[in-house]
């Protein structure tokens, strides 16, 4: 109902979205829905978003070892690279 106080719900007034919610939760966005009624094209999407993702580095990021690794691990709940230190260059292509 917040957003049909302009009168007409049918008439296209997009400025009606314009405002801010203020008490809009950060996690109230939920793209894909989520239990028994997700989205089924919800695996494709993300299928689809790691190959893109994986094409454009593929053709354009160059990953170089620099002088800042130290090697090593660290020890906590589970083993982390310590100093781990990669330097990305975007090509032109």
């Amino acid at each position: 109902a917040r957003y049909w106080h302009h009168g007409d719900p049918r008439q296209f007034l997009p400025e009606r979205f314009l405002a801010e919610d203020q008490n809009h939760h950060s996690l109230a966005m939920i793209p894909f829905g989520g239990g028994h009624r997700a989205c089924i094209g919800q695996e494709l999407a993300w299928l689809e978003l790691k190959t893109a993702i994986v094409r454009m580095m593929q053709r354009g990021i160059t990953f170089e070892d620099t002088s800042e690794n130290t090697g090593g691990y660290e020890e906590r709940l589970a083993c982390f690279p310590k100093k781990l230190a990669v330097r990305v260059r975007f090509d032109k292509y």
